[in-house]
């Protein structure tokens, strides 16, 4: 169970007994937001790429979306999601609980700017029902960040 990967991840910080297990999804941004009692732009959503045959992870706001041309500046490619089953394969959790933390080796992870206007997020935890509050500072210890970029755009 990915939830269990992320923990056991997260122990390492001692964070592991902050992540919030919800009674109802947490799979979509607005089901998020209503879960964790906060407006869904301070949803830490992570998108899953393929970039030349590696995952890419973009965790970005929740009230924004990929610009296409800024993605192809940066990744000198088209924007390119990954499967369901590619994203379980490839990083280690289903969709609706893909978090940026315990992640499969080769995994890159960039943090989009539209994150930085707020002192604390929520991304996932690895289940569809759960998540974790965190500064800015902790979302880029804790996912071994390997840099910020600017990919998104308000919807």
């Amino acid at each position: 169970m990915a939830i269990e990967a992320v923990r056991e991840y997260l122990k390492q910080w001692d964070a592991d007994k902050r992540i919030i297990e919800f009674p109802t999804s947490s799979a979509t941004v607005e089901l998020a937001a209503q879960a964790a009692g906060c407006e869904p732009a301070r949803i830490a959503k992570t998108l899953s790429f393929l970039v030349d045959g590696h995952a890419v992870l973009i965790v970005a706001a929740g009230d924004v979306k990929v610009d296409n041309a800024k993605y192809k500046a940066l990744f000198h490619t088209k924007a390119k999601m990954l499967s369901p089953e590619q994203v379980t394969e490839m990083i280690g959790h289903a969709v609706g609980g893909v978090c940026p933390f315990g992640v499969k080796q080769g995994v890159e992870i960039c943090l989009d700017e539209s994150l930085k206007r707020f002192a604390t997020v929520f991304p996932a935890a690895g289940s569809s029902n759960s998540a974790i509050e965190v500064t800015m500072e902790e979302l880029e210890k804790f996912s071994g960040s390997s840099r910020w970029v600017d990919v998104c755009k308000m919807r």
